[in-house]
């Protein structure tokens, strides 16, 4: 069995990434998908498990903020912020998370622990990881770490700091009504890894103001 394992996605399904989904038996999403859009587009591919993250609003209230499964024999239990994991994770095999948008696999004892990263927006050259976990017909396992991300050309793409400012207000306000990143970029006629850029800001910065993303994005 292959099984593709991504989290924050944050409203960008890249074609990329849906390329790799496509060639998975199932999807593990560890939350922040951010739009149902983006949703019914992963469930579109193939049978998908999903948890809800805190970039997950009112049209995700059903989706689960923690959830336990089984798949080829092993106990997967999944949650967005593995801070608020449970204690109890007895009989668990693999705990999959997201929300730090940092690859990770580690084992603690008899469990593993996976964080594919993010394959959503990012800042400036971050990584746009995807994790594929293989069960073999014998049960042995092997993780690949695939890496989607080719580096961003700056170059000069950035207008007047008073248009910016108007620019961030507004991307933001559009993430907030569940608009794609693509969307976002035709709405707001601007460069699609400028749009992710700011997101990638503003979603891993609670509370951050426009102020403070400009300054970010300036660094």
């Amino acid at each position: 069995m292959k099984i593709a394992v991504i989290s924050d996605t944050h409203s960008l399904l890249r074609d990329e990434v849906r390329e790799v989904l496509k060639d998975c038996d199932c999807i593990l999403h560890g939350g922040d998908i951010a739009s149902r859009e983006t949703y019914e587009s992963i469930r579109a591919i193939q049978k998908a498990y999903f948890v809800r993250g805190n970039a997950d609003e009112a049209w995700a209230m059903d989706i689960p903020k923690e959830i336990e499964f089984e798949l080829e024999g092993y106990r997967f239990y999944m949650i967005h912020n593995i801070k608020q994991a449970r204690k109890d994770l007895s009989g668990i095999d693999f705990v999959v998370y997201g929300h730090s948008h940092k690859y990770e696999e580690r084992k603690d004892g008899h469990i593993t622990y996976l964080n594919p990263g993010s394959c959503g927006p990012r800042r400036f050259t971050q990584p746009v990881t995807v994790m594929v976990l293989n069960i073999a017909k014998d049960r042995s396992l092997s993780i690949e770490r695939i890496d989607l991300s080719p580096v961003l050309k700056r170059g000069n793409k950035y207008p007047p700091q008073k248009e910016m400012d108007k620019l961030i207000e507004n991307i933001v306000r559009d993430m907030d009504m569940g608009k794609t990143v693509d969307q976002i970029s035709i709405r707001n006629r601007v460069e699609k890894d400028l749009v992710e850029e700011i997101l990638q800001i503003y979603t891993t910065h609670p509370g951050i103001d426009t102020y403070g993303i400009l300054n970010r994005i300036r660094e």
